[in-house]
């Protein structure tokens, strides 16, 4: 017999053994009947990378406490093709990716494996969220597991329509002094990347990709500048990466000359 309960599928791209996917977990039971199917291993920044070149495998794994979890050779937007494309017994009706240590806003969703996945099961039909927690050091997940229940119980009540694509993030505070959740756009990152050249023990040269932690300009009405106040940022998003306003523009440079 079907089940009555909505099917939410979980994931992430820190790994099935990440300790905030287990407190997702356990924030979401409540909510709805769950699966969860997570990388072999950490894919950070591994962007929306999809395995196309060699076969995928998926193998039986237990989250901490013993919790019953799929895990896939492949990246985090493998792990939702997987399981829309077969895997899984019947379509998921929400898919959460998370909950990712370190926050994902503005230019950061274009590198963020978290946000990809929840990309894969929006291109897909399906409404997803990815959660962040607005830190660079592991912190306690349970305040962002729960304000992830909250806004999974929300979009699972209006399933009319396209489907949603929710990027949140969470700051790292203790839940009661955190402010509640505001609805943002994307805000500007600003990067201090540097190259950093050496040579190996051979002679030969290799480089790391460093440099500082990224800040961002704290705008009102941004995710960076909720963050920065304290909010739970919520975000929704588009696949439309078109640059509307400059359309015309670029069409004047074919236009026919007189």
């Amino acid at each position: 017999m079907t089940s009555s309960r909505p099917l939410i599928l979980l994931t992430n791209d820190d790994g099935v053994q990440a300790p905030p996917l287990l407190a997702l977990h356990r924030a979401l039971r409540e909510v709805g009947e769950l699966v969860v199917i997570a990388p072999e291993h950490n894919w950070s920044a591994s962007g929306h990378s999809k395995t196309m070149h060699k076969p995928l495998r998926v193998s039986p794994a237990r989250l901490e406490d013993g919790t019953e979890a799929l895990v896939a050779s492949g990246s985090p937007s493998d792990c939702v093709a997987l399981a829309l494309l077969g895997v899984l017994d019947r379509q998921p009706d929400l898919v959460i990716s998370g909950i990712n240590i370190g926050a994902n806003v503005s230019t950061d969703l274009t590198y963020s494996g978290t946000v990809s996945a929840a990309m894969e099961a929006y291109i897909a039909g399906v409404s997803a969220m990815a959660v962040s927690l607005d830190s660079h050091e592991p912190y306690p997940p349970e305040a962002a597991a729960r304000y992830a229940a909250r806004l999974a119980c929300l979009l699972l009540e209006h399933p009319e329509g396209a489907p949603w694509l929710l990027n949140v993030n969470v700051p790292a505070l203790p839940e009661e002094d955190i402010k509640g959740i505001q609805v943002t756009r994307l805000g500007r990152r600003i990067y201090r990347d540097a190259l950093v050249k050496r040579r190996d023990p051979r002679g030969r040269i290799y480089y790391w990709i460093g440099g500082e932690v990224p800040t961002g300009i704290p705008e009102e009405g941004t995710d960076i500048g909720a963050l920065a106040e304290g909010w739970v940022s919520v975000t929704p998003l588009r696949l439309d990466l078109t640059d509307h306003e400059r359309l015309e523009t670029l069409r004047a440079w074919f236009a026919p000359r007189p």
